[in-house]
């Protein structure tokens, strides 16, 4: 499974921080950093993170292309 992060759309809340730390950090205030390869056994942390974005930044899905980034 695979994820996207519209990275002009985040606005750093980090919500996707919190409720998927292995996936998920920020660096500085503003800076998100993710893995676009959902690790085995997170894919139930990353969905929450996703419902919990306040801006919907965040795109689940195996049809979901790395180009996107």
């Amino acid at each position: 499974m695979r994820i996207v992060v519209d990275l002009t759309r985040c606005q750093a809340y980090a919500q996707c921080v919190f409720l998927a730390p292995r996936v998920f950090e920020l660096h500085g205030e503003e800076s998100l950093m993710y893995d676009p390869v959902v690790p085995d056994g997170q894919l139930d942390h990353v969905r929450r993170a996703a419902a919990a974005c306040p801006v919907q930044a965040i795109l689940v899905g195996e049809a979901v292309s790395v180009g996107a980034r």
